[in-house]
């Protein structure tokens, strides 16, 4: 069966306004919500402060086998170069799902420069994964980079992953981007999804 995205679904969180409008990748311009939003062009040489990138073109795993469109060639500290040539900045982290690049911003869902709650957990809202309520079927696994060091997830996120049917593989952005790398490569975009988080993020400040 063909993976297909669909285009013209809104997934409205209880008591809430619309989360999620028209999909489509980077490419094209629709309007989406603040939290997570399709992103222009800009030159990876662009200067930036914190860590040096990692440059994952560097690691040729499968050979001679295409890379995805949506493999990460670059972690920078605000954000991610891809293979297609786009670029997500200014701090946004990147969700890859069934061939298509979004920005991703779970820490808007509540309003607040934070992702890790007071036990040291990564924890946002179920909305942050609302994408994966209007496509179907799902992926089987979900990578999930949760910054330059690998934290646990929360109880609730857990259970919000395990109830979309996804297995988890939670590891730090860097770790996170090769292994979808790999496995996006040799399984198909349609089986392996990555949600990233940038390098350079710091609590209560974001990532630049």
């Amino acid at each position: 069966m063909r993976r297909t995205m669909t285009r013209h679904l809104c997934v409205t969180a209880r008591g809430s306004i619309p989360l999620l409008r028209p999909w489509t990748s980077v490419t094209r311009h629709y309007q989406i919500p603040r939290w997570m939003h399709i992103t222009g062009r800009r030159l990876r040489d662009d200067p930036s402060s914190g860590p040096p990138p990692t440059d994952f073109r560097a690691m040729d795993v499968l050979g001679n086998t295409p890379a995805p469109s949506t493999s990460v060639d670059v972690c920078m500290s605000d954000g991610f170069g891809l293979n297609s040539g786009i670029t997500i900045s200014r701090g946004d982290g990147a969700l890859l799902v069934s061939g298509e690049a979004f920005v991703w911003r779970p820490w808007q869902a509540k309003d607040a420069m934070e992702l890790v709650n007071e036990k040291g957990q990564f924890d946002v809202p179920d909305v942050a994964f609302g994408l994966f309520e209007v496509l179907w079927p799902r992926p089987e696994l979900l990578i999930l980079g949760v910054g330059r060091y690998n934290l646990p997830l929360s109880p609730r996120v857990k259970k919000r992953l395990t109830s979309l049917g996804m297995r988890t593989d939670v590891l730090d952005t860097r770790n996170a981007a090769a292994q979808f790398n790999m496995l996006a490569t040799e399984r198909g975009v349609t089986e392996v999804a990555a949600a990233l988080i940038p390098i350079g993020w710091k609590e209560g400040v974001g990532a630049a």
